[in-house]
């Protein structure tokens, strides 16, 4: 994995080096690297993450297909604007 460091921006190349590593799921496996997990409790989790999957795939070929009604998007927050700076004052035509 590579991340490109511009204008000494270290802070800016963490972020984005963090945010690879989670869309990997490097994260997740170091966790559940840290302990030994027997064979059975492995079994069981992944059975249980693809029986996961199986339901996300069936919902959106639901939602696609038309059987069930897609999820109502959530409210972002929004950001507080902040106040437009104000316009140069130029002088009328005419009078100088």
């Amino acid at each position: 994995m590579q991340v490109l460091v511009r204008d000494n921006n270290v802070d800016q190349a963490l972020r984005v080096l963090k945010k690879k590593m989670q869309r990997e799921g490097i994260f997740r496996e170091m966790k559940q690297r840290k302990a030994y997990e027997k064979p059975s409790v492995r079994k069981a989790r992944e059975k249980a993450e693809a029986v996961r999957r199986a339901r996300k795939q069936a919902r959106k070929t639901a939602i696609r297909e038309g059987l069930i009604a897609a999820p109502k998007p959530k409210p972002r927050a929004v950001a507080p604007r902040r106040p437009a700076a104000p316009a140069p004052v130029s002088a009328p035509p005419g009078n100088a």
